[in-house]
């Protein structure tokens, strides 16, 4: 996760806006990207007043800047009284504290994240391969999402092939002037014929520090280096470790030298006589440094020595031949850390062999911290490769796309042409291309447009079943009902396809629920199983498909109203015998009859409830959630439409969700204000043959009172700020949202939580449509008036 150029502790002086030019010290208490929840001076551990500011449009400044442009420092009035001496005060405060860098807060690098300072032509240093005490500058070249590619220093172009690419985390790499300052040398890199492609190494080195002074790099780019730890190897010890020389190895070695607490060199086991010494530079956490046995106790075979004499290698009697003994389990990482890595699993990795390439990979087996991959796209038998959880070279699904990289695809498999067959059957194929998901077109009445529309452009390629899964769970995550979606995904089937049971998961309202989805698993079925999805979901057959829509959509949705497009690609259902007020066809929606009057009763309610009587569907954006569900339990009353109240056994059968139904109280209470009536007034009637208790009745019945009501306004007993979630729960359940109390008790929302929430947070948190959420928010603001006018001087 990148994380946010500032850290908690970090002072900086922000603007008061309880008095206009002035200014107080503040305290970063903790970062979300280019969010900062800041704390005045003076608060102490008091967290009630904490504050979030955005870094790209507050006035924040370093501290210093108020002396430096005469502005006034002076503390807020809530803690004026506090301090009698607040220059003394701040003395004491700022003394030893670290302010926020001037460069962060204004300029061409306000507001970035850490790996967004790293520029391409800056300069840092690199730590030699082969040799810890040397260093040599390099110069950033490109800045791959942290990725970086690197240049000596006093190399040009042509020399590209000698770039290195690693992540800006990696411990190799140092700040410009680290290497002096720690009395290390400066020297061009070894290991390589380097020297001769330059003839003045020591005017490169002045050229990359001068460009490094020009441009210096921001030290909190460094902030999230992990320190060395202090290792505990000594001389002669043997461990095992995964070859860097040989692919798919894990081989014997031995310490061979100790630099100092840091650094060790291990050499690889070679008993040959003509032996080439192989040795390489490690540390505490190098990836790949095993314990001894280790490959014995995870099942994975362990290359022997060469020239070792006998069948089976075995460390004991190694160990006794050699007069040597195993470096002790204390020395090495958790080497048993998984982290939650499985068979199969996906992801985006670099080729070991072609560092610039990131190629689509599989894990093919997890043992300890170890993964064995297949990197796609790379022929064999170089496409096999050994790396740590925690390697910096592995990267998740999307990673590439996230940062406009190019992914090695995969190699799509060549159909030969077989000759002298007069038939030649085509070779099933199981992967497909991308599945587009066209944001133009027509969503229809289950899916949210704001939702599809935040959905990546295409999904795939890869195998059918997993790009169609994907698929379906983010249009399932789309909807309005996600239960509703998925059962409607369930009833799809065809005969014809070649098909692969999946589950699917829907989670609404704190629910979840699954169900077995029939997947085609053959590329060429899939446009006619994404069309027949598309047509099940009542939307436009191009809304996702393998076919790009770039500008009109062939079925000229955009132009459909929504009754019509519905009619046309939507359910026709037809009733035997058709009731008074029931329409059967498009038509008849507009020449209502004198039959339609009874029907026209059961609609009263939801005519009250919006400007123009709504034919969408169930389950349309227009219609909100308790709507929708009062509309079903009306239909359900009976044909007659002689009771308007519904039954207290009804549940809605139209979604997987098994819905709680509601008390006739709240009901009521919710029809009087979605019906037109006063808001929040305490004696506005609710209309006939509806519960005429008030709000303010409904509360006296409640079981804890934190509010009383006064001309429509609310009076706090006591200050929200110290309500408990159960005292939130309460509050809710004497409103007429009493329906959402069990979100409030599942998310351990508290009073300073409660007072904190506003209508795209409701929305989001708690997955509400907006005429819930805006019902709720009404509620909270009054709490907020209250709040404000009780509580806050």
């Amino acid at each position: 996760i990148l994380q946010s150029s500032f850290q908690p502790g970090m002072k900086l002086e922000v603007a008061n806006k309880s008095n206009p030019d002035t200014y107080w010290v503040a305290t970063i208490i903790t970062t979300c990207g280019q969010l900062l929840l800041l704390r005045f001076s003076g608060y102490g551990e008091d967290r009630k007043a904490d504050f979030w500011c955005d870094v790209m449009t507050a006035e924040l400044h370093p501290v210093g800047w108020c002396a430096q442009n005469n502005k006034t420092l002076m503390p807020p009035e809530a803690i004026k009284e506090k301090y009698s001496d607040w220059t003394e005060f701040l003395i004491q405060d700022l003394t030893g504290a670290r302010t926020a860098p001037a460069n962060l807060l204004e300029g061409p690098l306000r507001g970035k994240n850490t790996v967004d300072l790293i520029v391409d032509g800056s300069v840092l240093e690199l730590q030699d391969l082969l040799d810890p005490y040397l260093y040599w500058p390099v110069r950033v070249i490109q800045n791959v999402g942290g990725r970086l590619r690197l240049r000596y220093a006093g190399l040009s172009e042509e020399y590209h092939d000698h770039d290195t690419w690693l992540f800006y985390l990696d411990v190799r790499l140092r700040p410009l002037g680290w290497a002096l300052e720690n009395c290390l040398t400066l020297e061009p890199p070894t290991g390589e014929s380097l020297i001769s492609f330059t003839s003045d190494w020591q005017q490169a080195l002045e050229d990359a520090q001068l460009d490094g002074q020009k441009n210096p790099l921001p030290l909190e780019v460094f902030k999230d280096h992990v320190d060395l730890p202090k290792h505990s190897f000594k001389m002669g010890m043997k461990l095992e470790m995964v070859s860097p020389w040989e692919q798919l190895q894990i081989c014997p070695v031995s310490v061979t030298k100790v630099y100092n607490e840091f650094y060790f060199q291990v050499m690889l086991d070679d008993l040959s006589a003509e032996a080439k010494p192989h040795f390489v530079v490690c540390h505490a956490n190098s990836p790949g440094i095993l314990p001894v046995q280790w490959c014995m106790k995870n099942g994975v075979g362990l290359e022997r020595p060469r020239a070792y004499e006998g069948q089976d290698f075995d460390w004991a009697d190694y160990l006794k031949q050699s007069g040597t003994e195993a470096a002790p389990d204390a020395c090495f990482p958790d080497v048993s850390m998984g982290r939650d890595f499985a068979k199969d699993m996906w992801l985006e990795a670099v080729n070991p062999h072609r560092p610039a390439e990131v190629c689509v990979a599989q894990v093919t087996q997890v043992r300890g911290r170890l993964l064995w991959l297949r990197l796609e796209g790379v022929p064999k038998p170089l496409s096999e490769c050994i790396v740590d959880v925690e390697s910096m070279d592995i990267f998740p699904v999307g990673w590439c796309e996230a940062n406009a990289y190019p992914l090695t695809p995969p190699i799509k498999p060549v159909c030969q042409k077989q000759k002298k067959i007069a038939v030649v059957q085509p070779e099933k194929q199981y992967c497909c291309s991308k599945i587009f998901v066209n944001h133009r077109c027509f969503s229809g009445p289950y899916l949210n447009k704001g939702r599809i529309a935040e959905l990546p452009q295409a999904v795939g390629p890869g195998k059918c079943t997993l790009v169609l899964k994907e698929l379906l769970s983010m249009l399932i995550n789309a909807a309005y009902k996600p239960g509703r979606v998925l059962k409607e995904l369930q009833e799809l089937e065809d005969q014809s396809w070649d098909c692969q049971e999946e589950t699917l998961k829907a989670k609404y309202k704190g629910k979840t629920y699954r169900s077995t989805i029939r997947i085609v698993r053959l590329a060429d079925q899939i446009p006619d199983f994404c069309r027949k999805v598309c047509v099940k979901l009542q939307c436009c057959p191009n809304l996702f498909s393998p076919i790009l829509v770039t500008d009109k959509c062939p079925e000229n949705c955009s132009v459909q109203t929504k009754t019509k497009y519905t009619y046309y690609y939507g359910k026709k259902r037809k009733l035997s015998k058709p009731t008074a007020g029931e329409e059967t066809a498009e038509g008849e929606l507009a020449k209502p009859t004198r039959r339609r009057k009874k029907r026209k009763a059961i609609f009263v309610q939801k005519k009250r409830r919006s400007s123009a009587v709504d034919y969408t569907p169930a389950g349309s954006p227009q219609d909100s959630d308790e709507g929708e569900e009062d509309e079903e339990m009306a239909l359900q009353s009976g044909s007659e439409g002689t009771s308007s109240e519904p039954r207290e056994d009804h549940t809605d059968t139209s979604s997987v969700e098994v819905t709680s139904s509601r008390p006739r109280r709240a009901t009521a209470l919710r029809r009087a204000v979605s019906a037109g009536n006063p808001a929040l007034s305490p004696e506005a009637p609710v209309g006939r043959r509806r519960s005429t208790r008030s709000l303010s009745a409904y509360n006296q019945n409640s079981k804890y009172q934190p509010v009383e009501e006064e001309e429509g306004q609310l009076v706090l007993d006591r200050n929200p700020l110290e309500w408990s979630v159960d005292e939130v729960v309460q509050f809710i359940n004497s409103t007429d949202c009493a329906s959402l109390a069990g979100i409030f008790q599942e998310q351990d929302i508290d009073g300073q939580a409660l007072l904190l929430l506003t209508l795209p947070t409701v929305q989001e948190c708690m997955d509400l449509k907006l005429g819930p959420a805006i019902k709720l928010c009404h509620q909270i603001e009054r709490v907020k008036v209250a709040f404000y006018k009780q509580y806050a001087n």
